[in-house]
């Protein structure tokens, strides 16, 4: 990386944004030798990645789209030898546990619904494990479960991690691979010539012939500057944090999952209220009595903070990867599962952008889809 006489700051690649899934892609980038310049706008952003759940979750996902199926699980394969690479590289442990995980059914109907879902996708993709437990087997592995839960699905890639040690260990270990960050950094506009991207910021200005759109909610207006469409839009979670108790949960569930320091996260609400990411006591509520419905013992535990954070979501839920066909080397990367996604985007999209085979998958995930009528269902 180079600055030259009138102040301009030249790399190889420009991430614009310092969130989950832009350290992924720039410690990908920096690992494969890049010159990498990671701008981030701070703690003015609305920061996803410091208010997600922490999991790495294959279950369910893409019964309407195989491929995303197929990518989520393409990162979740990948993700025990990622953990080690980011230990090795930048000195933190981000607390990977993967030896599956529970979705909770708490009626008949949703019994039958999880199965229907998981057997299309066993149907579609051949390879694609999974168990229905009803409550006998459930208790069995998993002693403290409350009796409203009827049954639950298993499926063995799903694990979690330690989401803010995990951002920790992304920032460090691109750095520790040449990469560098700068924070406080508010992109006016980016302009396309002669084969490169000049970036303003302020005074500051910053070129490099590749650049990577990964600035969650400020994708929008970025992308149309390098001829992407990049429709995202905000989607609150709500999330509630125990007190450190006793060991008692070791696999992660859709709603409830114990920390490696102790604690308890109870959370999966979705709203759609703009970008508010207030909580509210009515949504709390029910995620309290999901989670004490779903392990009694909670409703003895203290509670001792709450907060409410956006995912960034596309009109239907999946992601967007895509090269601008009208600037190459311009990368739009967004998503809502920047944990189990990580292992992916830093070793599979990272290769792609410095001008390898773009990955198979990809090809449904571009932008365009939105600019027709096609438009799939919720990923979530």
């Amino acid at each position: 990386m180079s600055q030259d006489a009138n102040g301009v700051t030249q790399a190889d690649v420009i991430v614009i944004g310092g969130g989950l899934v832009g350290t992924a892609v720039a410690y990908g980038l920096a690992r494969n030798g890049a010159d990498t310049l990671v701008l981030d706008q701070g703690d003015d952003a609305f920061r996803a990645s410091r208010g997600n759940f922490g999991l790495v979750w294959v279950q369910g996902k893409g019964h309407d789209l195989p491929d995303y199926s197929r990518w989520t699980r393409s990162s979740a394969a990948r993700w025990a030898g990622f953990a080690q690479m980011l230990l090795g590289d930048g000195g933190v442990d981000v607390q990977l546990r993967q030896q599956g995980g529970f979705h909770m059914c708490f009626s008949d109907d949703e019994m039958l619904e999880r199965q229907t879902r998981l057997q299309t996708l066993q149907d579609a993709l051949g390879d694609y494990p999974f168990q229905m437990l009803d409550a006998a087997d459930l208790k069995a592995r998993l002693p403290l479960i409350g009796p409203a839960v009827v049954g639950a699905s298993y499926t063995p890639q799903d694990g979690h991690v330690n989401p803010l040690k995990l951002l920790r260990a992304l920032h460090a270990s691109t750095q520790a691979r040449g990469g560098r960050l700068i924070g406080g950094v508010q992109v006016d506009r980016i302009d396309c010539a002669a084969g490169e991207f000049c970036v303003t910021a302020g005074q500051r200005r910053f070129i490099a012939p590749r650049i990577v759109l990964a600035a969650g909610l400020g994708n929008p207006g970025l992308a149309r500057q390098v001829g992407l469409h990049a429709p995202v839009a905000p989607n609150r979670g709500q999330v509630l944090v125990s007190e450190r108790v006793r060991p008692f949960l070791d696999y992660p569930t859709i709603n409830v999952r114990q920390t490696d320091e102790g604690t308890v996260q109870l959370g999966d609400s979705m709203e759609e209220v703009g970008f508010d990411d207030r909580t509210t006591t009515e949504v709390l509520a029910k995620i309290a009595r999901r989670g004490v419905s779903t392990f009694p013992l909670l409703s003895q535990v203290r509670l001792v903070r709450a907060w409410g954070a956006l995912r960034v979501m596309s009109p239907d839920g999946f992601p967007i990867y895509q090269q601008s066909p009208l600037h190459p080397g311009a990368f739009v990367v967004t998503c809502h599962s920047g944990v189990t996604l990580a292992a992916a985007h830093a070793l599979r999209i990272a290769p792609w952008i410095m001008g390898g085979e773009q990955p198979e998958e990809l090809g449904v995930f571009t932008g365009d889809r939105f600019l027709t009528d096609k438009v799939f269902s919720h990923a979530h």
